[in-house]
């Protein structure tokens, strides 16, 4: 059985939210809400490497130290948009992950420590020597790899709205079951409509919010095989050991962001992180996705969080 059949139960939940919102998506689309922010000035990049060619979006002076800015499942370097403002005097790099954005999408490739060594990979072709790495969701678990493998390169991490555990994961129902079934979510998959895709989002905000249409578009982008294999890493990754035990070992400064109307991972969760020692946790009055819901706030704690490191 391979990693794209055996599934594990909570991500199986996560990308069942677009078999789960289908029928009432086809009649209703996201609500009209705020505008989000975008970058002043940002370059783009395609860095070649033997897996497969990497997108790679900076802002600001290139420097030996940088912000590093990872997106989580089904996600692109558009979900960091509204926080570039507030870190508009650091060198920023945001990375679209194999299988994602505009980067390549071969058929393997996606567990959590192949994919952070190709961020440090990147970072080292770029020229960046010391690095404040910040993952949301399952980039939070890239981040946490790649401190593992690079203790020379990361100096702190912050994870946003990154799971602690997978028991910790909100059930979405048995529809996950169908999309992870190859024999119907791989034929099913191009046949979503972006209004089915646009309300699956809608599960990653509380408040109604504006979602771009890059975002869509980065998700229609996506291939079946890099979605699941993706999102079955990312279980084996919290299965192996949790988040917090993997971060306590590092001994780096670390910040935890989540938000307290979180709809796939409850908030009492985030209690787990207390484990860790010297640990900052800030909680925000917000969904899954800070950064949209909240740039200003988030930013500002990314901000201030990288001027100490």
């Amino acid at each position: 059985m391979d990693e794209t059949t055996a599934a594990l139960p909570g991500r199986r939940r996560r990308i069942g939210l677009m078999i789960a919102a289908a029928s009432a998506a086809l009649f209703a689309g996201n609500a009209a809400g705020v505008a989000t922010a975008t970058p002043d000035v940002s370059h783009e990049q395609m860095v070649r490497l033997p897996e497969g060619d990497i997108h790679v979006v900076s802002s600001g002076a290139p420097s030996a130290d940088a912000v590093v800015l990872l997106h989580g499942l089904a996600g692109s370097t558009a979900w960091w948009d509204p926080v570039i403002p507030a870190l508009q005097n650091r060198y920023v790099v945001r990375v679209d992950l194999l299988g994602h954005g505009k980067s390549a999408k071969p058929d393997s490739g996606y567990s959590m420590a192949e994919q952070a060594r190709r961020v440090g990979d990147v970072l080292d072709r770029l020229g960046v020597r010391h690095a404040v790495v910040a993952g949301h969701s399952t980039g939070g678990y890239v981040a946490t790899s790649l401190a593992e493998q690079r203790r020379d390169l990361v100096t702190a991490i912050a994870l946003i709205d990154t799971g602690s555990r997978l028991d910790a994961f909100t059930d979405n129902g048995p529809a996950g079951d169908l999309l992870f079934n190859p024999a119907i979510g791989q034929p099913l998959w191009p046949l979503l409509p972006d209004v089915v895709i646009r309300h699956s989002l809608s599960s990653a905000f509380t408040r109604d919010v504006r979602i771009p249409e890059q975002i869509v578009a980065d998700v229609r982008g996506m291939t079946y095989r890099s979605l699941t294999a993706t999102s079955n890493a990312s279980d084996a990754f919290l299965r192996e050991r949790t988040e917090p035990d993997r971060v306590a070992d590092l001994g780096l400064p670390t910040m935890v962001v989540f938000g307290s109307q979180d709809r796939r991972w409850p908030a009492a969760s985030f209690e787990d992180y207390r484990r860790v020692p010297h640990v900052r946790i800030e909680s925000l009055d917000c969904g899954h996705t800070p950064m949209i819901e909240e740039p200003e706030a988030t930013g500002t704690l990314l901000r201030d969080f990288a001027e100490q490191y």
